[in-house]
């Protein structure tokens, strides 16, 4: 297997809050359903990511690194499964007021998966905030109590979001996604969710969603103060024990030339390219780097792979090549 940039087969998910957003990233989104999430890159249980391109096209991405663990994740005995998931989410409608629990919580429960996760905002409609964390002073009690008026929002920290931004949401973090948001997610692979409210909404069928109080209550950190992680916006995003997230701009007609070395997952905001196969160039140390030029070359022999905005590459820890830009282009860069 010569390594080139993998891309995947996005998994639709259908949620009460979604919409049909995700057509503008050249999403082939079932017409008239309500998605909220497609998933572009997942190694869960039930939802696998498949390839979509190359010569490991149809296989899942779990399969893939078991034959060629070295090539794509850098290590021999990469340990399975892949340790994150990446989303984009269409909330068209406010999301319910959740939490996700950490390991120590995951223990004590005897159950469930631990999930911390981040948002990177990428379009907002004017207005549109996020609730994230509770506020200062308070109490489980306070907030059980709340639960049960139904005047939860009111301890939640509302945040008016903006285009360009970015919130870590660490496992016990009490949160939801306000209408009119379009996001990037990257988090860590689990898909437990404990609901404690649903701003009482019912479905098409008139019932309302399940809610998880018990375990909500007890996954919910409540002495973490609701500015203690702020917003960021240019460079490295997060860098946190499981991911690290930087953003990128390169305008049209630069080259960016990637070393092998690192796995690298990009996800694509704006613009569109393709990448070459370049041949590497080494610094007067004989090291690998990475390095931008101003002007596109025609690059040298390898697997060509387009690109465009809404997608989400994983660059092989083995590959060696250029990625040209036709256009203006934001990205983020996702490593481990």
């Amino acid at each position: 297997m010569k390594p080139y940039p993998l891309k995947f087969r996005p998994i639709f998910k259908q949620r009460i809050w979604g919409g049909q957003k995700l057509r503008e990233f050249g999403k082939d989104i079932p017409a008239e359903e309500k998605i909220g999430e497609s998933w572009e890159l997942a190694d869960l249980p039930n939802d696998k990511s498949e390839i979509a391109n190359g010569e490991l096209a149809g296989q899942t991405l779990s399969s893939a690194i078991k034959n060629y663990p070295k090539k794509i994740t850098g290590d021999e005995n990469f340990s399975r499964p892949f340790p994150l998931l990446i989303k984009l989410l269409d909330a068209q409608d406010i999301l319910s007021v959740q939490v996700h629990p950490d390991k120590q919580t995951c223990r004590r429960l005897g159950k469930g998966e631990p999930k911390t996760e981040c948002w990177y905002i990428i379009a907002a409609e004017p207005g549109a905030v996020i609730y994230k964390g509770i506020k200062k002073g308070v109490s489980k009690d306070k907030f059980a109590e709340a639960i049960k008026e139904g005047s939860v929002a009111e301890l939640l920290t509302e945040v008016a979001v903006e285009a360009g931004q970015c919130y870590f949401l660490p496992a016990g973090t009490a949160h939801s996604i306000g209408a009119g948001l379009l996001i990037a997610e990257i988090q860590t692979p689990s898909d437990t969710t404990y609901r404690v409210f649903d701003w009482n909404r019912v479905d098409d069928a008139g019932k309302a969603r399940q809610l998880h109080i018990e375990e909500a209550l007890e996954s919910i950190h409540f002495d973490a103060g609701d500015d203690e992680h702020p917003v960021t916006t240019m460079g490295r995003l997060v860098d946190c024990e499981y991911f690290k997230i930087d953003k990128g701009h390169e305008t049209q007609g630069c080259e960016l030339l990637l070393f092998a070395g690192e796995m690298k997952i990009l996800i694509i905001l704006t613009g569109r390219g393709k990448s070459t196969g370049a041949d590497p160039v080494r610094n007067s140390g004989g090291r690998e780097k990475m390095q931008r030029k101003s002007s596109i070359s025609n690059g040298a022999d390898g697997s060509r792979v387009e690109f465009r905005a809404g997608d989400c590459l994983l660059v092989p820890a083995a590959y060696e090549g250029a990625i040209q830009f036709h256009a203006d282009t934001e990205y983020l860069t996702v490593s481990i």
